[in-house]
């Protein structure tokens, strides 16, 4: 079974609420593959407020736990 594709997430632009809620956010996620000759790839994307809410603790806690270990 071969390995699936590696992307590199280079940034997120443009996101914006797309509803009065704020509910639902729509932006672009840049990608580019490692390696790759390609340029970077914008793909479009919609992220619900509750996946947001998920990353940021996720990634809140990634990076007080990786402090002190090279950056």
């Amino acid at each position: 079974m071969s390995q699936p594709e590696a992307w590199e997430i280079l940034g997120i632009r443009q996101l914006a609420a797309t509803d009065e809620r704020a509910e639902l956010f729509e932006g672009t996620l840049l990608v580019h593959r490692p390696g790759s000759a390609e340029p970077v790839e914008p793909l479009p994307v919609r992220v619900k407020r509750s996946v947001l809410i998920e990353l940021e603790g996720y990634l809140r806690r990634l990076l007080e736990r990786s402090r002190g270990r090279g950056g």
